[in-house]
Parts: structure tokens; C-alpha cells; sequence
């Protein structure tokens, strides 16, 4: 059997999007779909269509929403490398910013002048964003000059506003109520990277966009500007402040097999000099705060949109190691400091209630993949 796809670039991520009317209903039937067509019980993918990283191992079924107010309703898939599963419970900014172009591009939204505005809805999360896609003369563009700090490459603009983004899983920006609290990882595998156990680490444990445990650097004897060489050795530790956070959260139980995708984890330091993943010199007055987080278990490439409104979201509470760490506690403007350069965010509103990013998207690639499962129900 075969199933319709189109890979889009998002941002820093590579997404396949699937029509929502050629795949199966039920979710345990699009997970067998995609880990057929990903080859991702491979942990280099290589019998699929997969990209074998985090960033490229993505997903999102899309259909037309019936809800009021909204365009497209999608459903995001974080695909397994080496695993041959999928995990269903977090979202992808950089995804939705390929889903807007999708849907311009697919006809699922009426293109509506120099701007067309899609409305999504995150059918993992809650959450719903905005999204202005630049269709000059009422026509979709297949390249554009807009890039985004982790590529040379440009892209259609694509600007993408997260709707009022605090408590989406939880219930609330702060689950614990607190702006910084200890937390003791316990003892992961590589311990000898870990922060010592009689000083644990203090964190931020905030849900804006997606739920993130963040670290003060600094206090667990790191920067928080390390490269992904350095990132690497932190994994094992940054997994454990996961686990335990996920717990304090209320986004796992105690003693349950943990799992990797939520809440994010990564650290936080104040600006220094450094040098991107491109080459490129960065000065310590050029941003405001410095944020290396993972992916899944790999260091990320540069910072995964929802993390990146979660951290903003934290630097407008007093008291959090993202404000403490941060050279504009308040702003309304935060210019964060990843490994593949810097990306600012603008937050509004006292939730916040809206926060936005500047981002490119590229459609690659239309295809029909060859799987196992069929694409949809025996009777249809």
C-alpha cells in the first residue's frame, strides 16, 4: 500500500505531513503507518524515509478542522530512531510552521492577499497557534530568502503565534507553584558528569508552549553556552532532571518507566561570547540569555520552538533561573543564545497571552510512500 506525503521544512526541522483523509483513524494504526514508513526500529532509519536525528525524525497527520475559529487540526508525531515506536505526547513549533505552508499550499486554507493567516490546533496539546504566511499577489511561493538561526538555507516567512501558551498541559505556567526549586536528578548512567549530590542543581520547572525543566547552569557547575560535543556528556544527568521533574510535574507517576520527550530539558546561563554551529562569532552583548536544551536524548541543534516560549514565558517571572540568568528579566522582547545562533521571541500580555517568533518554512518534496499498513480502513 501506499500513502500520500510532502516533506516540508520548518524552521530547523524536516517534517513528512499526511493528509488526515489517507490515513487511518485510530492512533495505534498511524503509529504502525509511520514506524513502517520512518524504518524507525532502525536506529539509523535507513529502510524508511526517516532522517535518523530528532530534528528530522518528525511527523504530522493534518486534516481541516471542524472546530470554530481554527483552519487545521494536527496531530504531531515525534517518531522513534532505533525504537519502532512513536510518541504522541508533546507538539513541534517548527512543525507547525511547515504545517502553515502545507496548508496554504494544499488549498486548506483560501489564500487571502499579501498574508494568509492559518489558524491550528495541536490535537496532542491543546494548544493553538497562529500563523501569517507570506503569499505575495495571493499566490504560494515555493522559495524565499527568510533564514533562521541553524541555516544557510532560506525559506518562505512564515511569522507563528503561540495563543495564550501558559498551563496548556499542566493547567498551570508554574505546575509546582514555584519559580526555582531544587531538584536531585538521582544517580544516571555516566554519573560522573552529574552535579554533585550534595549540591542539587536548582531549576525552573515552567509549562508555556510545552512543559520544560530548565537548569541554572552556573549552579550545576556548567555555562549553560556549552557546544553539542559538551551537550553530549551532559545527557545522561539532563535525562535523570527529566525523569525526576516529569514526577513534579504531574506529567508522569512515581516509579513509572520514564519517558524522554516531556517535559524538555535543557540549561540556562547568562550571555557570554561564543561561537555558533556555522562558524559564526557572537558577541555576549548580541542576547539576552543563554539555553542549550536536548532533544529527545540528543543535544539540540539550536532550540525547539515550544521551549523556546517556554523560556520566554519564564524570563517575565520574577525569581526563575531563566530571569535570574537573564540580561532583559521582564521584556517584552528576549533574544535567546543557542548553538546554531540567536533567536528572539516576543511575548505579550501578562500570561503571556500571546508569544511570537519569526519563522521560514520550505516545501521539499511531494511523494507516495510504500508501507506495510494500509493507509486507510479495509472498508473504505
Amino acid at each position: 500500500m501506499h500513502v500520500p506525503a510532502t516533506l516540508v521544512r520548518g524552521g530547523t526541522s524536516k517534517c513528512w505531513l499526511f493528509p488526515q483523509v489517507h490515513m487511518p483513524a485510530e492512533r495505534d494504526r498511524i503509529e504502525r503507518v509511520l514506524v513502517d514508513a520512518y524504518g524507525a526500529a532502525d536506529p539509523v532509519q535507513l529502510d524508511g524515509v526517516g532522517g535518523a536525528t530528532p530534528t528530522t525524525s518528525k511527523a504530522a497527520v493534518v486534516g481541516v478542522s471542524a472546530h470554530d475559529g481554527v483552519d487545521v487540526d494536527y496531530l504531531f508525531a515525534q517518531v522513534g530512531i532505533g525504537t519502532g515506536t512513536v510518541e504522541w505526547g508533546s507538539n513541534c513549533g517548527n512543525c507547525a510552521t511547515a504545517i502553515a505552508l502545507y496548508a496554504v499550499a494544499e488549498g486548506l486554507v483560501p489564500l487571502k492577499g499579501d498574508r494568509t493567516t492559518v489558524v491550528m490546533h495541536n490535537t496532542n496539546t491543546g494548544a493553538v497557534m497562529e500563523a501569517e504566511v507570506d503569499t505575495p499577489g495571493g499566490r504560494v511561493q515555493e522559495f524565499g530568502d527568510r533564514t533562521v538561526p541553524g541555516t544557510l538555507a532560506g525559506g518562505v516567512p512564515v511569522g507563528l503565534t503561540f495563543r495564550a501558551p501558559a498551563g496548556a498541559t499542566t493547567g498551570h505556567l508554574l505546575p509546582t507553584g514555584l519559580p526555582a526549586q531544587k531538584l536531585q536528578p538521582g544517580e544516571p548512567a555516566g554519573g560522573a558528569h552529574s552535579p554533585s549530590s550534595a549540591t542539587p542543581p536548582s531549576v525552573t520547572m515552567v509549562d508555556a508552549g510545552a512543559p520544560v525543566v530548565l537548569v541554572d547552569a552556573l549552579r550545576a557547575g556548567r555555562t549553560g553556552a556549552e557546544t553539542l560535543d559538551q551537550m553530549r556528556t551532559e545527557v545522561p544527568w539532563l535525562r535523570a532532571t527529566r525523569h525526576a521533574a516529569a514526577v513534579l510535574m504531574g506529567l508522569a507517576e512515581a516509579g513509572a518507566e520514564p519517558g524522554d520527550a516531556v517535559p524538555k530539558a535543557g540549561l540556562v546561563g547568562p550571555p557570554v561570547a561564543y561561537t555558533t554551529t556555522l562558524g559564526e562569532q557572537v558577541a555576549a552583548d548580541a542576547y539576552d540569555v543563554s539555553v542549550r536544551m536536548l532533544s529527545m536524548n540528543s543535544p539540540h541543534p539550536a532550540i525547539g520552538l515550544t521551549s523556546a516560549v517556554a523560556v520566554a514565558a519564564a524570563n517575565n517571572v520574577e525569581g526563575t533561573v531563566v530571569a535570574n540568568a537573564s540580561t532583559a528579566p521582564g521584556g517584552r522582547v528576549l533574544r535567546i543564545g543557542t548553538p546554531a545562533g540567536v533567536l528572539t521571541v516576543e511575548s505579550s500580555g501578562a500570561g503571556p497571552d500571546r508569544v511570537a517568533v519569526a519563522r521560514a518554512a520550505r516545501i521539499l518534496c511531494r511523494a507516495r510512500i510504500l508501507v506495510r499498513e494500509p493507509a486507510v480502513p479495509a472498508a473504505a
